[in-house]
């Protein structure tokens, strides 16, 4: 929770709150049906919490925006974006039933009334957002073919609607067929180690008839 407070000092109780519960929450449910892996669970608001709410330092969600979480796992980054932005909607969609069960009894466990998650697959459907995120899911080149459809025609926001993807390392040859990505390094907003070699990349996408 410190890693959390640390850069988002400004978190009013309920969201505090929230935070503080989401990890007791995560460790009930981790016991029964493993989303985290072992090792991270100790590590968890750094590396999951912290970490997802790197997408917030790159762009903000406005009121009333629509934010799908494409292969959410275990609520990553869909859930703590959802708190810090409680008044932005968010669809988390993951093709593993039991994944999304726990995606919903934290949901429900933390009372976050701006979250809908569904066992569904990218691609499938026809409803539009203003971003698409997710954590390295697949290549670039795949997850651009699997949600290019979804994207709303009018941007409200300081980055044009398209794709918030968390993803590491060198993305050169990934993204070398989409020139007007932009990658944010996350070292330059957390000091951790674990955040040295990731990133956000901003993938803008243009509306699809």
């Amino acid at each position: 929770m410190k890693e959390v407070l640390k850069y988002f000092p400004d978190l009013n109780e309920e969201q505090l709150a929230k935070f503080e519960k989401l990890g007791e929450v995560y460790r009930e449910w981790n016991a029964k049906i493993n989303v985290v892996s072992r090792k991270d669970i100790d590590a968890l608001y750094e590396r999951h919490v912290l970490h997802s709410l790197g997408i917030a330092k790159v762009q903000e969600f406005a009121k009333g925006a629509k934010v799908l979480d494409v292969g959410t796992g275990g609520g990553f980054p869909g859930i703590p974006l959802a708190i810090l932005f409680p008044e932005t909607d968010f669809y988390l969609v993951d093709v593993i039933a039991k994944k999304i069960k726990v995606v919903n009894e934290v949901v429900k466990a933390l009372e976050i009334d701006n979250v809908t998650a569904e066992q569904r697959r990218a691609g499938t459907f026809e409803d539009r957002f203003d971003f698409i995120v997710s954590r390295a899911v697949t290549k670039m080149p795949d997850f651009y073919q699997w949600v290019r459809k979804n994207i709303l025609k009018k941007s409200t926001h300081e980055l044009p609607n398209g794709i918030l993807y968390l993803k590491g390392g060198d993305l050169r040859e990934e993204l070398q067929k989409f020139p007007k990505a932009t990658e944010y390094s996350l070292s330059d907003y957390f000091e951790e180690a674990f955040f040295e070699t990731k990133k956000v990349v901003h993938l803008p996408i243009k509306y699809k008839l």
